[in-house]
């Protein structure tokens, strides 16, 4: 088994169960390999496509482009996530999908999903699975961002971002690499900048964690967690990181 294909059955298994003969087909899909530098668009507010990612490398972030030209970012998707499968089922896209670093995506044409899908159900089942935990996902950022303090919100954004990556074994040991800048910190979590340093100046002085130039360290998960409020339960990850 190839990279890529390993890289979405290992993906799938955090929340679904697959067969020997699902990951059979799953080997039989073809794809195109991009790589993609730091805020090059992978998708535009309002394309058309008939591709759905897996990322491979690196960082993407959804976002909503405002007509002053700011972002709204709405989720980061890390290896191994389809951010863009709902694309299967609607027409245009309501909005942008970009890499935050240096990032390598494979390209899946929308007719290999459905060739697979029609021949393993079950695989059909894993990524639908996958488009609703990202709604999941959008629900709790509803949440953070109108209901709790700087602070908390956060510490909950670091928590799910270093949960997802744990479950995927991308950290090294207590940290992870998160090439996000300040100001789209700001653009994630609707506080200003000046706001956003401080919340950081006050996470630091927890003890609990620190996020400093693109890398989030976590000292103490137990303390993170509840600053932040955070239970993953959202996440549905069956295979639960250790701590």
């Amino acid at each position: 088994m190839d990279n890529v294909h390993q890289t979405l059955v290992n993906k799938l298994k955090e929340h679904s169960k697959l067969t020997a003969d699902d990951v059979t087909g799953i080997e039989t899909i073809n794809y195109a390999v991009r790589h993609l530098g730091p805020n090059e668009d992978l998708i535009r507010q309002g394309d058309t496509t008939k591709v759905s990612a897996l990322v491979l490398h690196g960082m993407l972030a959804r976002y909503h482009l405002m007509p002053n030209g700011r972002r709204q970012y709405l989720s980061y998707h890390l290896k191994g996530d389809v951010p863009d499968a709902q694309m299967l089922f609607i027409e245009k896209m309501d909005h942008g999908l970009c890499a935050m670093d240096h990032a390598m995506v494979a390209s899946i044409p929308h007719s290999e999903l459905m060739r697979v899908f029609h021949a393993r159900p079950t695989i059909g089942f894993a990524v639908w699975r996958e488009t609703l935990i990202d709604s999941a996902i959008f629900r709790e950022a509803i949440t953070n961002n109108s209901a709790r303090s700087t602070l908390a919100r956060l510490a909950h954004f670091f928590c799910e971002l270093f949960y997802r990556a744990k479950a995927s074994g991308l950290t090294r040991r207590n940290t992870l690499d998160v090439p996000i800048g300040l100001n789209q910190l700001g653009e994630t979590l609707a506080m200003s900048l000046a706001t956003v340093n401080r919340a950081l100046l006050n996470l630091r002085e927890t003890n609990a964690a620190n996020f400093k130039g693109g890398e989030l360290t976590v000292f103490d998960w137990a303390a993170l967690q509840d600053l932040g409020e955070f239970d993953p339960s959202y996440l549905h990850i069956v295979r639960k990181p250790r701590f």
